[in-house]
């Protein structure tokens, strides 16, 4: 039980990853759910949901489509609702009674791709990962399927992993001679998307980017960076701590460095870490291995949620991440790209 949560809500779910990753690519998304992925994700972990339209979809599994593998009304649901709503491409995505059951959802894409003629890809979820797997998967998924080999821009850059779940309030600032290719995926298009094969450098702003990033290295021969190139960024060991989602915590960390000089180190809280912590930062994934890493804090950084489990000794800086807290402290989160919005020195 040393995993489970007491006090801290859990971060955003994979299925929400999912649909958060692509919501805006004009895709059909389809989660094969009896209803509880959807009204969680539109609820509580999309912002966009009321001012923008997206094809999201539950597909209503029921106990006995469930218990006899019906998967024909699940395939011709998909069929119908592609014929009336002309999406662009068609993914699918996984909960945990037909993921317990094996449904074999390549299999379904390969017949509803046949049957509709559009792009149709699985992205593996199964409600039990957070929401950094999920959308890490989607991108991944999409890049493998709709992606093709181009022509370079000159400079191009491809910003990767920039979810609202990460970075609702970021604006990034593209480096002096380079021009943005694509936006993966807040405030975008697929047209826009499809373009990323063009550019000459990934930029990576949260772990949900660094497959997507590595694919796109091997395949089409682009490079990539973390953003701020936080890894090159010396720190030590220290009492004082970020805590969070590895990537922007990093960035985090080596800003105050170079700008005060102070160490933090980073405690990653969600599930992909490898590659991107340095050595003086961890990995926690429960609340009671956060409570310890945190017990001889000084200062802390991160989501007012973390506060509750923090030694009273220690100054807390507030940096709520949406992921975790929601709406609760929406009007608080800042753009992450600008230090002093969120940190200043004593």
């Amino acid at each position: 039980m040393k995993k489970a949560y007491k006090i801290l809500p859990v971060y955003t779910g994979d299925v929400s990853g999912f649909a958060s990753a692509l919501y805006e690519l004009g895709g059909m998304l389809v989660i094969h759910d009896p209803s509880g992925c959807n009204s969680t994700y539109n609820t509580h972990d999309e912002v966009r949901w009321y001012r923008q339209e997206a094809l999201i979809y539950i597909s209503g599994l029921n106990d006995i489509d469930a218990i006899t593998g019906n998967d024909d009304k699940f395939i011709n649901d998909i069929v119908r609702a592609a014929e009336d709503m002309k999406p662009r491409f068609i993914a699918l995505a996984n909960s945990p009674l037909p993921y317990l059951n094996g449904t074999d959802f390549k299999g379904i894409s390969r017949i509803v791709e046949d049957r509709t003629g559009l792009s149709c890809f699985y992205v593996q979820t199964n409600a039990m990962h957070d929401y950094t797997k999920g959308a890490s998967e989607a991108y991944l998924a999409f890049a493998k399927k709709m992606l093709k080999k181009a022509d370079k821009i000159k400079g191009g850059i491809n910003i990767l992993g920039a979810t609202p779940l990460d970075h609702v309030n970021t604006e990034f600032v593209i480096p002096e001679g380079r021009t943005l290719v694509s936006n993966w995926s807040y405030k975008t298009s697929l047209d826009e998307v499809l373009k990323a094969p063009q550019a000459e450098l990934n930029l990576v702003v949260s772990s949900t980017g660094l497959a997507a990033a590595k694919y796109m290295k091997s395949e089409f021969g682009i490079p990539y960076e973390l953003i701020g190139n936080y890894l090159d960024v010396k720190r030590e060991k220290s009492h004082n701590y970020i805590v969070g989602e590895p990537v922007i915590s990093g960035y985090a960390a080596a800003a105050i460095k170079k700008q005060y000089g102070t160490d933090f180190n980073v405690i990653a809280t969600t599930e992909i870490t490898d590659g991107l912590l340095s050595e003086c930062d961890m990995k926690c994934h429960g609340e009671d291995e956060i409570r310890q890493a945190l017990s001889d804090a000084e200062v802390i950084i991160g989501d007012p949620m973390f506060e509750l489990i923090s030694p009273k000794s220690a100054r807390f800086v507030r940096l709520p991440h949406f992921a975790m807290s929601g709406r609760l402290f929406r009007k608080e989160i800042p753009d992450i790209m600008r230090l002093e919005d969120y940190y200043h020195e004593p």
